[in-house]
């Protein structure tokens, strides 16, 4: 693969690659016909993912310690031919090896059948009635509801005859995927509906296809869809936490919504308005990557989103205000993609078309001309602000098209600037009523209910923020460089990941180690640690090792043998392996221990004037110790213990290194198998809503308190907090020393701090992030931090946050003045203060959060 997963993704990718396999060993070994839908909000990279798993499929995977099957066929099928050309790309793109294996079905294909090992793209308007891919010699029978009818020499003449040959072929197995599976699998669309459930179910002499694996931001029609069909298994779905995906950084975190505060005509006033959005966005981005060293910046482009059958008149006076409020914009940087594919004449400009999907690479345009929603699957994540004259009545065109504009244009989110991690959208012909409801459509992302017309696809996971024209807020000019300074040496932790593999991390961190120039010769170090390690393993489980060598020069049998009438015997038989056998134990260290690690250690152990015999030798050794838990779990420690020395080590060097680095090195202290200490970002330019509405609708303006580090022109920070957080903040800011207070926000991002604790019912690591982080100044000059967390006691996840906090402070309590809880318990607020040890211990043993509130551990606030 040329990109690293995020967790998510490779957390998904290993549950599809499980599905597969119970898939294939069900087909072969009884027959029995499956599918399964991974679903993922639009942005959360399923192509991406879908390229690991065929990618895997093909050439197996240690990450995954999964073997390939040397009969795979990929077939890829969608509703729309600009849809399956964006995903072959998109899939070329992403993994390294499917290179010259991505093959578009033409209609002059006429292979007998697929070749394992290749991906076909294949889609709805191909197995039409008229289709010669379809029809062969022969037109399709509606009627007989036959997709072909064989020849009498009975020689290949439909894609459906390679479908049957290449199922029918035991050494083959034919893995369909459905792009975009909610498309073409509801009522409103029978036809294509129709020639979908046949290509799966099969009809007309055609063997059903065995294995169905449907990808969407959306499956429930799908999956509604399977059930009428042939029967088949329903494997577990595969589906991707809208929350996770927005933690990861690839969405952007806010939505800013612009629309008039009073009744009247305002399509040029927002039009300007965007124009100036987008230059601004274009400056902050210039000055962000020059800060960053030598970076292309981005170039964010304005989409205006038109109404079905704009009039030239419409369109020339928008394009007239562009042009006057942004008069050094290139003719050429303006574009359209209207379904009718033409140029547009504007007077004396032309405005040209551009296919949807070339619009992200082609930065000179700047400005696009859209209707709907463009194209099903197009994203472009430098569209950065939308303004649409469509009616308030056609909210759904707009939330589908803002949908898909909602990735990071780097991937990843920019530390500090929340500006940076936003897209706008002003609606001309909406009040706050109506936009509130595309507000609601995009935080709740698509729901069952949804038709392919509504379905927005947006996600709106924990995290996303919809704003109505926020109050831009910066630094506090007020504060002390000492208290900035102050906040990035704060300890945070890192969220342990399932399924961690401490070796790929430690190989990984090494390798950016090395090339960063932070730790000479780190792989070369690492893999010397880890022979170390191995060496003094085996002698310790000699015993274990040897057996493991027989198991590995060896294989074990049964004959069977048994007389007509008679009783059947059975008798063991051992046979050496071969050196095919004794590759195939040496592959599967490579999946414990690591390629490169198994791989180092065979060259330790053959030495440098190894011979083949030596080197087979030293593979045998290798498959031996691989085949002792002990050893490998053994390795796994040191190599974990490794990784941390060296992220504390480096800790303060890295913070010299570009935002994307840190990035990098943000996901290798993520792949930790238990919480360790990661740095905070400052941040830098935040905004935040300044308007509150009631449930009758009546809007009134949101208190503000002073003293927040970031601050709005006035120096004021807009709180929406409940009474009792109000007490704290005030009771904390009146205290001897006060220098400042911060509002840590919700979500996962380099400037929030973090602590990790685990979930009481499932066991898995979850983040508590504390609400306030208040400084002062010490008695001794320096800035001093404390964390207060109002919590309520009556939530079911009260008592594991405890608990996470106490560990927290167990740690790293030298590092804050205080570390508390506060509820209100009783009409009183009561606090836990968690430095100290027997409220550590009172917490350790509790059983009901509300009960330590209570108890003589407790104080009043």
């Amino acid at each position: 693969m040329r990109y690293t997963l995020k967790d998510y993704q490779a957390d998904a990718v290993r549950d599809v690659l499980a599905n597969l396999t119970q898939a294939r060993d069900m087909y072969r070994r009884h027959a029995s016909l499956s599918q399964f839908s991974l679903t993922a909000t639009t942005g959360a990279g399923k192509t991406v993912m879908a390229a690991a798993v065929i990618e895997a499929l093909f050439f197996g995977s240690d990450e995954y310690d999964f073997v390939p099957d040397p009969g795979a066929v990929v077939l890829w099928f969608s509703d729309d031919p600009s849809l399956n050309e964006q995903s072959r790309l998109r899939l070329q793109d992403a993994a390294s090896e499917l290179g010259g294996r991505l093959r578009r079905i033409e209609a002059t294909f006429s292979e007998p059948k697929f070749r394992p090992g290749n991906v076909y793209f294949l889609n709805t308007q191909k197995l039409s009635k008229s289709s010669r891919l379809v029809r062969g010699d022969t037109l399709f029978d509606p009627a007989q509801e036959t997709l072909f009818e064989m020849r009498p020499d009975e020689a290949q003449s439909s894609i459906y005859d390679t479908i049957t040959n290449t199922v029918e072929d035991e050494a083959l197995t034919l893995y369909l995927v459905l792009d975009e599976a909610h498309r073409g699998m509801g009522a409103s669309s029978r036809d294509r509906s129709t020639i979908v459930q046949r290509l799966i179910n099969g009809q007309g002499g055609a063997p059903p296809i065995p294995i169905v694996w449907g990808i969407s931001a959306t499956v429930e029609r799908f999956e509604t869809a399977m059930k009428d069909a042939v029967r088949r298994t329903a494997l577990p779905s595969v589906v991707v936490d809208s929350a996770l995906v927005q933690a990861s950084g690839l969405l952007k975190d806010d939505i800013v919504l612009g629309i008039p505060a009073e009744a009247g005509v305002y399509d040029t006033v927002l039009l300007a308005r965007a124009v100036r959005k987008v230059r601004d966005m274009s400056a902050a981005w210039s000055a962000y990557a020059s800060a960053q060293g030598d970076v292309e910046p981005v170039a964010p482009l304005l989409v205006v989103q038109m109404g079905d059958k704009p009039s030239d008149e419409a369109l020339r006076r928008t394009l007239a205000t562009i042009n006057e409020h942004w008069p050094d914009l290139p003719a050429d940087a303006i574009a359209n993609v209207f379904g009718e594919h033409t140029d547009l004449v504007l007077g004396q400009q032309s405005v040209p078309y551009v296919a949807p999907e070339k619009v992200q690479e082609r930065t000179r345009i700047r400005v696009l001309f859209a209707k709907s929603a463009i194209s099903t699957g197009w994203d472009c994540p430098r569209a950065e602000v939308l303004v649409s004259f469509r009616p308030a009545k056609d909210r759904t065109h707009i939330t589908q098209l803002l949908g898909r504009m909602i990735r990071t244009p780097l991937a990843r989110r920019v530390p500090g600037n929340e500006l940076l991690n936003s897209v706008e959208c002003l609606l001309p012909s909406f009040d706050r009523d109506t936009a509130q409801s595309v507000a609601e459509m995009l935080m709740r992302g698509s729901t069952a209910k949804d038709t392919a017309e509504t379905e927005t696809g947006s996600g709106g996971g924990a995290g996303r923020r919809v704003l109505f024209d926020p109050v831009e807020l910066h630094r506090n000019p007020g504060l002390p460089s000492a208290l900035w300074e102050r906040f990035e040496e704060l300890p945070s932790q890192t969220i342990p990941r399932r399924d961690a593999k401490p070796i790929h991390r430690l190989t990984a961190l090494a390798t950016a180690l090395s090339g960063d120039g932070l730790v000479n010769d780190a792989v070369k170090a690492a893999h010397e640690r880890l022979h170390r390690v191995l060496d003094g393993r085996a002698v310790e489980y000699a015993d274990a090792v040897a057996k493991a060598r027989t198991d590995v020069e060896t294989m074990q049998g049964e004959e069977i043998r048994g007389r007509i009438g008679g009783d059947f015997s059975y008798r063991p038989f051992v046979e050496s392996a071969d050196p095919r056998a004794i590759e195939d134990a040496y592959r599967y260290a490579g999946r414990q221990l690591g390629r490169a690690v198994a791989a180092s250690y065979a060259e330790h152990l053959a030495g440098p004037d190894a011979d083949e015999d030596d080197l087979l030798e030293a593979h045998i050794a290798v498959a031996a110790v691989a085949l002792v838990p002990e050893i490998v779990s053994g390795v796994e420690e040191a190599a974990d213990d490794l990784a941390r020395e060296w992220l504390g080590m480096t800790r303060v060097a890295r913070k010299g290194l570009s935002d994307e680095q840190q990035a990098d090195y943000d996901r290798l202290e993520g792949m930790s198998t238990r919480p360790e200490r990661t740095g905070l970002t400052a941040p830098v330019v935040a905004q935040a809503e300044t308007r509150v509405r009631d449930a009758q609708g009546a809007e009134s303006e949101l208190p503000t308190r002073t003293g927040h580090l970031l601050v709005a022109d006035d120096g004021t920070y807009p709180v929406t907090l409940n009474a009792w957080e109000l007490k704290v903040v005030d009771a904390e800011s009146a205290r001897d020393g006060f220098l400042g207070w911060y509002r840590n926000p919700g979500r996962a991002s380099r400037e929030s701090l973090a602590v990790a604790y685990r979930d009481g019912a499932s066991g898995d690591w979850k983040a508590v992030r504390p609400d306030f982080l208040f400084f002062f100044k010490s008695s001794d000059g320096d800035v001093a931090v404390d964390i207060v967390d109002p919590h309520g006691h009556h939530l079911a996840d009260a008592l594991p946050k405890l608990r996470g906090l106490a560990d927290f402070a167990k740690q790293f309590g030298n590092e804050y003045r205080r570390i508390e809880s506060v509820a209100e318990t009783d009409g009183r607020l009561r606090v836990l203060d968690l430095k100290l040890d027997r409220v550590q211990a009172a917490v350790r043993d509790a059983h009901d959060a509300k009960a330590l509130y209570r108890s003589e551990v407790a104080a009043d606030y």
